[in-house]
């Protein structure tokens, strides 16, 4: 667990924001972004610590799910998390433009796939309305 904030509801919003990915920059990035929306964030370094998370009695609204990453991979990740019934958002996010391989990795339990860089207005579009002013 790295740079993760516990549950801790102070404050207008609640809505927890997972980020899993291998690159620190990636994460210091996506990490940025998603405060600058005034969520909380936790993050993971590969899809064994987000499956261990979630293991060790974690939730999360939405996850940020890298594609590529060593020790478990994001579409093996998805499966297991979908496969333990967790029911977050999860957003495939990767560097790979091909659609066969997007196409791949959302047929895993993902709700949707984007390339990298994530910008502020995508990770706003995937907050739910109340979220998202």
């Amino acid at each position: 667990m790295v740079g993760g904030e516990e549950n801790n509801n102070e404050g207008k919003n609640s809505f927890i924001v997972l980020v899993v990915d291998d690159d620190t920059v990636v994460r210091m990035v996506h990490r940025m972004l998603v405060t600058s929306l005034g969520l909380k964030v936790q993050e993971a370094k590969n899809g064994k610590e987000a499956v261990d998370l979630h293991i060790n009695g974690a939730s999360f609204d939405l996850i940020l799910m890298d594609m590529e990453m060593p020790i478990m991979n994001g579409p093996t990740a998805t499966r297991e998390l979908r496969a333990m019934g967790v029911k977050s958002t999860i957003i495939g996010v990767t560097s790979c433009t091909f659609e066969s391989v997007h196409k791949d990795f959302i047929e895993a339990g993902l709700d949707h796939c984007v390339a990298k860089p994530l910008t502020l207005a995508q990770i706003a579009s995937f907050l739910p309305k109340s979220n998202n002013n």
